[in-house]
């Protein structure tokens, strides 16, 4: 009995040991998921750890394996240094060799739930080279990575969700290269440079670059070989087909509720970084040695925006690097973070190991805080402009109605007043209807009249109508007379028309004649004028000689005149008449034939300026000439006077001023009493210089 009792304890007690076993994994499976629940809340960034098997080289090169995974399910890893040391290393979770690419997607795939749920999530892989970061996120076409795999189950996701959520699914592919970002999709070689841009919402983006929009899964498999074909490789001494870039592949995700209108536009960035390696193992030499400074520089720029975060410093240096600007929106908050931390088993690699388990375990130190769901902004736009517009629009009704009682109230206090008048009005009604009455007999009688008048209409109406139908002929008839008369007038204006021209004609001929006799009337003139001319130029030679010679003759005269100065005084005035009737005779003479040659040739004297000038210039000297010579006779003539009979010049001229001397002539100061003889030829002579002058 006591053995029994024994037994049975002992049998409890296993089972007890059983049943705490499993009631212990029970809550250690909780007590993960909340911490991861409570990791996640604060931010930070989840890091897995992945260990690949030893390659065949390895093997064969008798290379041991340095990690031991114990206690991987719990997260721990240990990592045996030199004189067998085991440094212990805490992570979210830890893969072993044996775990497939189905375990370490079931664990990411909550997170990527998350982006079409309106979060931005960020998986990117990081690790020395040669430690499988292409194979866990890209992997082969019969081991699928976890980007195709992600872009699947979002396919898979948002066909349950079909019936409440909308999605419109996009991807881009990027790569930096020697700090240059390229587009893997954009077809050819293009040489446009593409930079980061932020956008006014604060996030950043590139702009310019291509987004494939996928609608099905059979599409992704393609669009990620496009990528993966254009993405820089090469070989070193460590990986035969190693990658010389960062490749990172974004998935943009649209939702829309369907239910009440939200809409979210998230992002999900899956990153497979290029291996970090030390130059001296790999030799690289050329542009590999270049194409490794600058992944070690993006690397190193990546582990200082850890340790800024880590540190919680003010100044987050992103811009170091072309890789961090890129991933700033997914390191420094609003995004869900995964890391997978790539190692090597292998003894050789161990100073790489652990380089990348220290700096995976001080990501994971570093918390970015609650994440927030990307709302469309554009749809929120869209919605805030809506309820601007709802409130607007209550606002107005609001005024309306407000205004609409103040109506009311109005209308109540005049209906009170109205009231009254309704009584008046009715009473007004009855007398009203009493008239009516009046007005329906007489309404009756005005029909009757109207019948009446309307019979009488019909008779008019019939008079008018044939006076109508008269008025039509009268007016047919004057259409057709006017027409026949305007027919005859027109014929006659063209006979007018006719004649007109017919005497335009002749006039333009009788004008031709005309200008013809006009031009010989003309060319006449013009050989009379020079005829004239020639005879008048004869006329006035004959003339200037001529004058020479009575210019002779009285010098002459002038002469005998001073050798007969003795004689009495009646002999002087004879010869001085004498000689000058003579001089006026002959004076008046070629007067006389000058003025019938102008006449003449009145025309012709009258066209010749120059001529004409000439001829008067000629007769103020000659009249001058004469005029002095008779002066001077005068003179010589009172001079013999007052010396022959002093007495009577004294009786007969009045005394002057000043005596006249011998070279002076003052004729009009002295007064001469002459005979009357004298003055009536001083007279003709005056009227002649007259005619002589005109």
């Amino acid at each position: 009995m006591g053995r029994c009792n024994l037994q049975f304890t002992r049998e409890d007690k296993v089972k007890q040991c059983e049943d705490l076993k499993v009631k212990y994994n029970e809550e250690m499976t909780k007590r993960k998921k909340l911490f991861n629940e409570v990791q996640e809340a604060k931010g930070n960034i989840r890091v897995f750890c992945r260990c690949r098997p030893l390659n065949k080289a390895e093997i064969s090169a008798g290379y041991n394996t340095v990690v031991d995974f114990d206690a991987a399910k719990d997260g721990s890893l240990g990592i045996l240094t030199s004189g067998s040391v085991k440094k212990s290393f805490r992570f979210d979770r830890v893969y072993t060799p044996k775990d497939d690419q189905v375990d370490v997607f079931a664990d990411a795939s909550s997170m990527v739930i998350s982006v079409l749920d309106g979060y931005n999530v960020c998986i990117f892989a990081y690790g020395q080279t040669g430690t499988g970061k292409t194979f866990t996120m890209e992997g082969t076409q019969q081991n699928r990575g976890v980007n195709y795999r992600t872009l699947e189950h979002l396919f898979k996701v948002s066909k349950e969700r079909s019936e409440t959520f909308s999605y419109d699914i996009s991807v881009s592919v990027l790569e930096v290269y020697n700090e240059q970002i390229r587009d893997l999709l954009a077809s050819g070689q293009t040489s446009k440079r593409l930079e980061i841009k932020q956008a006014s919402e604060g996030f950043h983006h590139v702009p310019g670059v291509v987004e494939a929009k996928i609608d099905s899964i059979n599409e992704v498999w393609s669009v990620l070989q496009t990528g993966n074909n254009a993405r820089a490789v090469g070989s070193n001494n460590v990986n035969e087909h190693s990658s010389r870039s960062h490749c990172m592949l974004c998935i943009t995700v649209k939702a829309k509720n369907l239910l009440n209108g939200d809409c979210t536009k998230s992002k999900l960035w899956l990153v497979d970084l290029a291996g970090s390696e030390r130059l001296a193992k790999t030799d690289a030499q050329g542009e590999r040695l270049k194409e490794a400074q600058n992944i070690n520089r993006s690397l190193s720029a990546l582990g200082d925006v850890v340790s800024a975060l880590a540190a919680k410093s003010s100044h987050i240096p992103y811009r170091n690097s072309k890789l961090t600007h890129l991933l700033q929106d997914s390191l420094g908050g609003d995004s869900k973070t995964l890391m997978f931390v790539q190692i090597s088993p292998s003894d050789q690699d161990v100073g790489e190991t652990l380089s990348s388990i220290n700096f995976a375990t001080r990501v994971r130190g570093v918390e970015l805080g609650p994440v927030k769901r990307q709302i469309d902004t554009s749809e929120l736009q869209k919605l805030k402009a809506m309820l601007e517009k709802a409130r607007s629009d209550c606002r107005i009704k609001d005024e309306s109605m407000r205004k609409l009682e103040e109506n009311l109230q109005s209308l109540e206090s005049k209906a009170k007043g109205k009231d009254q008048i309704y009584k008046n009005l009715q009473e007004k009604i009855k007398e009203l209807e009493g008239q009516i009455e009046l007005k329906k007999a007489m309404q009756s009688e005005s029909e009757k009249q109207v019948s009446q008048l309307s019979d009488k209409l019909k008779g008019k109406e019939e008079t008018c109508s044939s006076l109508q139908q008269k008025v039509r002929e009268l007016e047919k008839r004057m259409k057709e007379q006017l027409q026949s008369e305007s027919a005859s007038f027109q014929q006659k204006v063209w006979d007018l028309e006719k004649r007109l021209k017919d005497q335009m004609q002749e006039s333009d001929s009788e004008s031709a004649i005309l200008k013809d006799k006009i031009k010989e009337l003309e060319r006449k003139l013009k050989e009379q004028e020079k005829s004239s001319m020639s005879m008048l130029h004869q006329q006035m030679k004959q003339l200037e000689d001529r004058y020479r010679e009575r210019e002779q003759q009285w010098q002459q005269t002038q002469s005998y005149v001073d050798a007969v100065r003795a004689t009495p005084d009646i002999g002087k005035s004879f010869m001085n008449e004498e000689c000058s009737s003579e001089i006026e005779a002959g004076i008046l003479r070629c007067s006389d034939s000058v003025n019938r040659q102008a006449s003449q040739g009145s025309s012709l004297f009258k066209g010749s300026d120059s001529t004409n000038n000439k001829i008067r210039s000629r007769t103020r000297e000659f009249r001058s000439n004469d005029e002095n010579n008779f002066v001077m006779s005068s003179l010589h003539d009172r001079r013999v006077i007052r010396k022959s009979d002093p007495p009577k010049i004294m009786r007969s001229v009045r005394p002057t001023p000043r005596p006249a001397t011998a070279n002076q002539a003052p004729v009009s100061h002295k007064r001469t009493s002459t005979s009357r003889d004298q003055v009536q030829g001083i007279r003709e002579r005056e009227s002649k210089k007259k005619i002589w002058s005109r």
